[in-house]
């Protein structure tokens, strides 16, 4: 069965605020607005043409007649994909205000237009206080490209009702700020809720894309303070445990980079890290010698014959007996079972750390690769090299 798409929060953003617009120029409550999806083909007139359009549903349209404005909310739908925003509230409140008149305070982003435009980020949008992201510091944690998508929505309402008004339309998400714990923002130095992001609008399930773009923002931000290595974990708790050998690493140091072996290694190159630690479980270990970039279950199937060859080369004694055994394991862990208890186990573990350090430093030219292992039972340190 084909997963549900969904849509991002650029996405509810820029229809609660077409939706807002709209009512505030006389239209009747829509229950649906269409949506303009990004990248964007911009004329020398400034239209800004879609790559598509979503139709995406407007929980409900409130006017505000003490301030003149009206505020639209868009529940966001992460499709079968959820993260920490899905189902989040997204506000968009439109108030109209004389172009001439328009202009905008610190901490506030402007939009030329036309319209012109003001944008504000409220209560639970997280505002931006270091550097490395595309959004200066100071400013509300709303990226280039849904800025651009939200112009693009009010641009289609403007033209649609001949409305030359300049715009202040202010961004909220009731509950940011806890949805944002939950999330790599307080890291990444976006304080006080989340971010309004997206590259294309809508939310496909379990994307790459998504978790790529996740990875180049932190080594991004580690490089922007200037922080002098990078220690990339395959996940929270392997990372929770590097950050217990090296407690006095800055936050920013330390990105969680999942089954993307080759993609990190490489974009920590890139972002110009040259000491690198590795810190991972033994499954990943394994796919990592066996020269693995990408090491999910799905994509990168553990070797066992491979394995159990390797383990048997290491032996000092009864190798014809493991090699047997470790072939006949389904999992990484079993076999791990079966080395840990041996003698030579340390001399088994130190050789196939070092085919993985190999591996890792020739997915890193001109890096150094310190690699750490630790134990799925009882989160021990095994080895270092």
């Amino acid at each position: 069965m084909a997963l549900r798409e969904g849509f991002t929060t650029g996405s509810a953003a820029t229809a609660a605020a077409m939706a807002a617009f709209a009512r505030l120029l006389g239209a009747e409550v829509q229950e649906f607005v269409s949506c303009p999806l990004p990248p964007f083909e911009e004329t020398d007139d400034g239209i800004l043409f879609p790559a598509g359009r979503l139709d995406i549903p407007i929980s409900s349209v409130m006017l505000h007649e003490k301030n003149n404005s009206v505020r639209a909310l868009v529940i966001k739908d992460g499709g079968d994909d959820p993260d920490a925003t899905h189902q989040a509230g997204i506000e968009a409140e439109v108030a109209l205000c004389p172009a001439e008149h328009l202009l905008p305070h610190e901490g506030e982003i402007f939009l030329p237009g036309p319209p012109p435009l003001v944008l504000r980020g409220g209560r639970g949008i997280g505002r931006v206080t270091l550097p490395g992201l595309p959004v200066a510091v100071g400013e509300p944690a709303i990226n280039p490209v849904p800025r651009k998508q939200i112009l693009a929505g009010l641009k289609e309402v403007a033209a649609q009702y001949a409305c030359k008004a300049g715009l202040v339309v202010t961004l909220s998400v009731p509950n940011g700020e806890s949805i944002a714990r939950k999330t790599l923002n307080p890291r990444l130095g976006i304080l006080g809720g989340i971010s309004i992001l997206g590259t294309h609008g809508t939310v496909r399930p379990y994307s790459h894309d998504a978790w790529k773009a996740s990875i180049l923002e932190g080594l991004s931000v580690a490089q922007a303070v200037n922080c002098p290595r990078i220690l990339l974990t395959t996940g929270r708790r392997s990372e929770r445990l590097l950050n217990g050998l090296f407690p006095h690493e800055r936050e920013q140091a330390f990105v969680q980079v999942a089954d993307f072996a080759e993609f990190s290694l490489r974009s920590a190159v890139e972002s110009g890290f040259r000491d690198i630690i590795w810190g991972c479980f033994f499954g990943k270990l394994v796919k990592l010698a066996q020269g693995q970039g990408h090491t999910h279950a799905h994509s990168a199937p553990l070797d066992m014959n491979r394995l159990a060859l390797w383990c048997a080369e290491s032996a000092s004694q009864g190798a014809s007996d493991l090699k047997q055994a470790i072939a006949a394991c389904t999992t990484a862990n079993q076999a791990l079972d079966l080395i840990l208890p041996r003698p030579d186990a340390m001399k088994i573990l130190h050789s196939l750390a070092q085919k993985a350090k190999h591996v890792a430093e020739s997915f890193a030219p001109g890096a150094s690769v310190r690699l750490y292992l630790f134990s799925l039972d009882d989160d021990k340190e095994l080895l270092h090299l």
